[in-house]
């Protein structure tokens, strides 16, 4: 599976760049394909292309506040989350993602 998605939480630091790690580590251990963008005090960060947007199975939306450019995934299955849930279980998550997208 090809998954895209953000991370972003209230400060822009910390919890934004742990989601983002442990759901890339999450994914790829299940065998996905992964590219997560961040969003926060500093901008965006590893930003996701239109290709990336376009090829993807599902979009996966780790954040605690409202995320930039969300439109760009309105073809895609999105799964919302706070990054609280991604940091605490995200093997869970993925697995929930894949049941999701099993349907």
């Amino acid at each position: 599976m090809k998954i895209v998605g953000v991370a972003a939480c209230t400060a822009g630091i910390a919890h934004t760049y742990i989601a983002k790690e442990k759901l890339v580590k999450a994914a790829k251990n299940r065998g996905h394909d992964i590219h997560i963008e961040t969003q926060g005090t500093i901008g965006t960060e590893d930003a996701l292309t239109d290709e990336e947007i376009k090829n993807a199975d599902c979009a996966i939306i780790a954040a605690d506040i409202k995320i930039a450019g969300k439109d760009r995934f309105k073809d895609l299955k999105m799964i919302e989350v706070p990054t609280e849930i991604v940091i605490k279980s995200p093997n869970k998550l993925i697995e929930k993602v894949e049941e999701i997208m099993a349907k």
